[in-house]
């Protein structure tokens, strides 16, 4: 007869404030209670300078937990450009399997400092564009990675109430400003474009 394996010791806590869904947990990667993580970004510094992770359960499938819990972070790393982390709690495979899925929150606060024309894609979201002439554009609905370049997307009232959505790429050749303060990006684009 085989026992249920038991979830870590795990405090229950309210989500922060400022919280971002970073990251979800993959497969146990080792023995020693070592997990794969499967990070939101390309750069997923947060995850790296964060030692207080926060855990709700996976959307759909096995909820070994509810609501949100804190999961102190041992270490987080980059493997083979995949990332791999330990916690205090998580001491065996079987533990590290038991997370499988759930999904991780970081405090925004907690984040790297971005350095100079660096922004967050987080940060980005939900500012205003307006052009050189003063025309809003829209709000940055979300981004996306083309590969060579980040291209914003726009969302804006179209005729007759429709939503509608522009994409214009995030380079210097058109993004004249991020102005964090005012939450609004001054950008080099014409509405018909």
């Amino acid at each position: 007869m085989s026992e249920t394996p038991e979830f870590p010791r795990l405090d229950a806590v309210e989500l922060p404030a400022d919280a971002i869904e970073v990251a979800r947990i993959g497969e146990a990667w080792g023995i020693k209670g070592w997990f794969k993580v499967i990070p939101f970004s390309a750069q997923p510094e947060a995850l790296f300078s964060s030692k207080r992770w926060y855990l709700q359960p996976p959307e759909r499938g096995a909820k070994p937990f509810s609501g949100t819990v804190l999961l102190p972070i041992k270490e987080a790393k980059d493997h083979s450009g995949s990332v791999v982390a330990c916690a205090h709690e998580v001491v065996d495979r079987t533990a590290a399997e038991l997370l499988k899925g759930a999904r991780v929150w970081v405090a925004r606060s907690s984040f790297p400092t971005a350095a100079t024309d660096e922004y967050y894609w987080v940060d980005l979201i939900g500012l205003s564009v307006v052009n050189r002439e003063g025309v809003d554009l829209g709000v940055v609905s979300e981004l996306l990675s083309t590969g060579p370049q980040t291209v914003l997307v726009i969302q804006y009232a179209g005729s007759e109430g429709k939503t509608m959505e522009r994409m214009i790429p995030f380079v210097a050749a058109f993004i004249d400003e991020v102005e964090l303060p005012k939450r609004q990006i001054r950008v080099d684009w014409q509405p018909d474009y």
